[in-house]
């Protein structure tokens, strides 16, 4: 009897837990004054730790300037890629300005409500590698790319960019023996080691590439870029609301030529448009 005279007020008050959390990730945003970002620690020049010890770089300016127009703070997280890309953030994570390419697998999980640069994938190899010049050389090489990111997907003959049906990729290569890091400042490490050591090669954006080779030159660009990437603000599925914010909030900041300036600023050229 007490049990079921209870019982009300036990739902009622569930009830009222339940709507104190519910509503948008807008609505959450602007009530807690913070916009929870996520991206990589190790990914320069888009996003790594710089000499005072702090997050700078592209993606980390873009994330500052979405915040600034949404008159908030930013907190920024730096979990594993692998956690970034699974999705199902269940509200830990807000939105992930962190170069991702939307392919139909990670559709599942996420809404990609706006482009903001693209960006070519290239192989990078050791400086005095001769055996590899294109993408048909990498045929039963040992090649590293970042682990569950797209380069992976590409390596393994099946990758789907999300939006781009229309344009099948090219698989110039046969099969390939695929090396996924967690960090690709470790490829690096190791790609550094000569040619065949424990790597042949390695894949990765261009953007990247170049930025690592301006400061090390025990490495190069081996042949013509793979395919281009569109790179797009991800967030959690099934939030239209959000999803329309994000997109006016970006689609501003190319009309006022922010997202130039800090594509300028890291990039030395225009990669937004």
């Amino acid at each position: 009897m007490k049990t079921a005279a209870l019982l009300p007020f036990s739902l009622a008050l569930l009830a009222t837990c339940t709507n104190a959390f519910a509503g948008s990730t807008l609505d959450r945003v602007i009530e807690k004054g913070e916009l929870r970002g996520v991206l990589m620690e190790s990914y320069p020049p888009f996003s790594f730790l710089n000499e005072q010890n702090q997050l700078d770089g592209f993606d980390v300016d873009v994330a500052k300037a979405v915040a600034q127009r949404l008159g908030v703070k930013l907190k920024l997280q730096t979990p594993s890629w692998d956690v970034i890309a699974a999705g199902r953030w269940s509200g830990r994570y807000d939105i992930c300005v962190c170069s991702m390419t939307p392919s139909k697998a990670r559709a599942e999980v996420f809404d990609f409500p706006v482009e903001y640069y693209q960006s070519p994938a290239v192989i990078v190899v050791n400086a005095q590698d001769t055996t590899i010049a294109s993408g048909k050389d990498l045929s039963a090489k040992k090649v590293g790319v970042g682990s569950a990111s797209t380069y992976e997907a590409y390596l393994n003959k099946d990758l789907v960019i999300e939006g781009a049906t229309d344009k099948p990729l090219q698989y110039p290569f046969e099969n390939v023996q695929i090396a996924p890091y967690d960090n690709e400042t470790v490829a690096f490490q190791d790609l550094a080691l000569g040619s065949g050591v424990r790597l042949d090669a390695m894949v990765t954006n261009l953007i990247t590439a170049r930025e690592r080779i301006a400061h090390d030159p025990r490495f190069k660009i081996a042949g013509d870029p793979l395919y281009a990437e569109p790179n797009v603000v991800a967030i959690e599925k099934g939030d239209p609301q959000w999803s329309a914010k994000v997109t006016e909030v970006i689609g501003e900041l190319k009309a006022d030529g922010t997202l130039s300036k800090i594509s300028q600023k890291w990039i030395g050229a225009d990669i937004s448009q």
